[in-house]
């Protein structure tokens, strides 16, 4: 009796709970849809035939999509127009079709169609089913032929029975087919390729209900496995896909705590991995855009569906534009940070398309500034037709942000203005403490660009090609380095064998000062990077407005060792190594000059891209002192064959020793590695050696510290016979009247 009774509480407790949740580790027959379906929705739908229940799920989806599917052939014609992708479609389509049956396997080892390997990087794409949506234009795009429409059918039901029987990879072996990110770019996709076939008669009522379950079971599986916050962009790209078919799917028991749960852990991702100071946590403008497209999606389907989104949801998403706008070069694009991946060897990053989703949502014309008449053809998919027509006329507000920090994130920006051939330079100083995978080898690296060119150039990257790991590391970044030591240590490839990989041990960072005046800006920083071999290291950076840059690295030892400045480009060497140049095709070009004699330098270079290390040797304590000089035309270079040394308008002295610089001209006077200076006014004595700028203005005496570490400073008036001595922080400024 005892055992029949505990047999019925079970049999009743499933059903209970089979009423309460759809299930995530089998798809649902459609003919079990409707017991899933809320009471209200449940009462008009009992009993519903396929193609009932299709046509009501057809018209939720007219209301709650992007935009009505009924709309699309005057959509693909307009998108036809403008975008021109038809043989980029057909290509990847044909790509994809040649490469795997349509009841294709989900889980290694097995092969292509021509028998070669499958490996780990290519099957993640599948799991991704990018290429499945080119299939669907293909479809229409050449007469659609309804084998193109069984494929996607085939292909979605073999996943379907790769779940049931278990064959198919897990998120232990490395190469998850259900993890989170791969999941939530299938889901974006078969949404797309679902709108698109929905008034296709081949795209039967069960293909489409068959859809519906599979995604139904997708969102399930997200939902149970997403209950914790975790770093980084797959868990947000999921819970992204989450909370779209929440709102889509809104009829389904269940749904409801979907969007409760993706909505947390959207806003948890919000508020920790978009810092302060508005850029995204991994420090990488690739990221950051991916990031945007994860909550544009959401914020635009809530909008339409009226559903209200937290306001600060709007003032981050907002923010990471305008962080966008303050990291961008001149010329409107972006400089290449860490993991950026879009054009493997790029130099420079398009944030055009990015920024046109930021004007749409915003319609802030400084955004528009950006834009571009198109955005990414991916996203035109998730515009309202209203949106479509704000792309011709697009409003424009030239920027004005001068030089600026990123002080969380670390990145710091020195800039001249907003003309086209403006001078910029950025400085990368930050190691995200929780999620450092996406940080390269290239602590207190710099970047510029002048004329129009990046004139000292990062590099993009692509995981999947072998020497990844080096364009990650620090021969192909503009840092200094000792002996032959890199910045970044013990690689570590990623376990599903995808070519990614990351450093288990980076260089700390330390920001010593940042200040931006009228006349200059300054940045100091130090890292540990080199202390494993006994040598501290720092470096200042310092803009001259609006001219010309002064590097100054310092190295510290009780051993000798070599001290080395790399430098990207294809360089000549006009004096060896104290003057190396780089010309541009318009004969624009830059000088790096070292204003302290330096031993050797050597070029380099792979894949096309080449750099110059100028090296000290044999040295325990050293400092390099480095001049970056644009210019444009033959006439304004450094003049290599001068019997004065000039940089610019600046002449340059140095001490009997050869140890201490000094640039001077009309604006000031910059001072490195001396314990006296002296004019006819004013002498600075130190017991240390000093850096500093010095501005005289009448009886008035301006002393900015330039150096790295506190500064003890006197300073005799010679007309008036006045003494005075002061402590100076880095980057602190005293201000004399005599």
């Amino acid at each position: 009796m005892r055992r029949t009774t505990l047999t019925v509480i079970l049999l009743l407790f499933s059903i209970l709970i089979k009423a309460q949740h759809i299930p995530s580790e089998n798809v649902l027959d459609i003919v079990e849809l409707t017991e899933y379906l809320n009471k209200d929705v449940q009462k008009g739908l009992r009993g519903a035939e396929n193609h009932e229940l299709a046509e009501y799920f057809r018209s939720k989806f007219s209301e709650r999509f992007f935009y009505d599917y009924r709309s699309f052939d005057d959509r693909l014609l307009h998108y036809n127009s403008v975008f021109n992708n038809r043989e980029a479609h057909k290509k990847r389509a044909l790509d994809h079709l040649d490469k795997y049956a349509d009841s294709t396997q989900w889980v290694l080892p097995f092969n292509y169609l021509n028998g070669d390997p499958v490996d780990a990087y290519a099957l993640r794409h599948l799991a991704r089913q990018h290429k499945m949506v080119d299939i669907a234009f293909y479809y229409f795009n050449s007469g659609r032929n309804p084998r193109l429409i069984r494929y996607f059918e085939n292909q979605v039901r073999s996943l379907n029975a790769a779940l049931v029987a278990g064959k198919y990879e897990t998120i232990e072996d490395g190469n998850g087919v259900y993890e989170a990110f791969r999941s939530g770019y299938r889901i974006l996709n078969w949404l797309w390729i679902h709108n698109m076939f929905l008034n296709e008669a081949e795209y039967s009522d069960e293909d489409q209900l068959t859809t519906i379950a599979t995604l139904l079971q997708h969102g399930q599986h997200l939902y149970e496995r997403n209950d914790q916050f975790k770093y980084g962009n797959h868990q947000t790209k999921g819970v992204s896909a989450l909370a779209m078919l929440a709102i889509l799917f809104n009829d389904f028991k269940g749904t409801d705590l979907w969007l409760e749960r993706a909505m947390q852990r959207l806003g948890e991702h919000m508020q920790r991995e978009i810092n302060s100071d508005g850029f995204q946590f991994e420090r990488s403008i690739h990221y950051h855009m991916s990031d945007i497209n994860n909550y544009f999606y959401v914020y635009q389907l809530a909008k339409l569906n009226k559903i209200a989104v937290n306001p600060d949801w709007e003032d981050k998403l907002r923010g990471l534009f305008t962080t966008l706008v303050k990291i961008s070069y001149p010329d409107r694009t972006a400089p290449v940070l860490q993991d950026d991946t879009e054009i493997p060897w790029g130099e420079k990053n398009d944030i055009s398309r990015a920024m046109t989703l930021g004007y749409l949502l915003f319609e802030d014309p400084e955004f528009g500034y950006f834009a571009s008449d198109k955005v990414d053809y991916r996203v035109y998919w998730f515009l309202s037709n209203e949106q479509i027509k704000l792309l011709e006329n697009i409003e424009e507000k030239r920027p004005t942000y001068g030089s600026l920090a990123f002080e969380e994130t670390g990145y710091f920006i020195m800039r001249e203005g907003w003309d086209p051939k403006d001078k910029m330079m950025i400085i990368s100083a930050g190691l995200d403490p929780d999620k450092p995978d996406h940080q390269h080898g290239d602590m207190l690296g710099i970047q510029a660009i002048a004329n129009g060119y990046a004139i000292l150039p990062n590099y993009q990257v692509r995981y999947s090609l072998k020497d990844f790991d080096f364009f990650k590391n620090s021969l192909v970044k503009n840092v200094a380095l000792v002996d032959d030591e890199l910045q970044g240590k013990q690689w570590t490839s990623n376990k599903g064998g995808s070519g990614f990989g990351k450093f288990g041990l980076l260089p700390n960072p330390k920001v010593i000062a940042w200040e931006s005046n009228a006349e200059f800006d300054l940045f100091v920083g130090s890292h540990d990077g080199f202390e494993g071999i006994g040598v501290e290291y720092s470096r200042q950076v310092i803009y001259v407005k609006d001219d010309f840059w002064i590097i100054k690295d310092n190295f510290n030892s009780d051993q000798e060792h070599e001290y080395k400045q790399v430098w990207q480009g294809h360089y000549t060497h006009e004096r060896g190594p104290n003057l190396i140049r780089a010309t541009n095709p318009d004969a624009s070009g830059h000088d790096i000059m070292q204003l302290r004699n330096t031993d050797s330098v050597s070029n380099d270079g792979i894949r096309g891209k080449q750099w110059s290390s100028v090296s000290k040797k044999n040295e325990k304590n050293f400092s390099f002192i480095t001049a970056i000089y644009p210019y444009s035309g033959y006439n304004n270079r450094l003049d290599e064959d001068a019997r004065d040394l000039m940089v610019g308008d600046w002449v340059v002295t140095k001490s009997e020793s050869g140890d201490g610089i000094t640039l001077s001209s009309d604006r000031g006077t910059f001072v490195f590695l001396t314990r006296e200076w002296k004019n006819e006014n004013l002498a600075i004595t130190a017991p240390d050696r000093i850096d500093l700028f010095i501005k005289e203005n009448g009886d008035q005496v301006i002393i900015h510290s330039l150096g790295d570490k506190e500064q003890t400073i006197t300073l005799l008036s010679v007309e008036k016979s006045k003494k005075l001595t002061r402590l100076l922080k880095p980057g602190q400024t005293w201000t004399l009247e005599l």
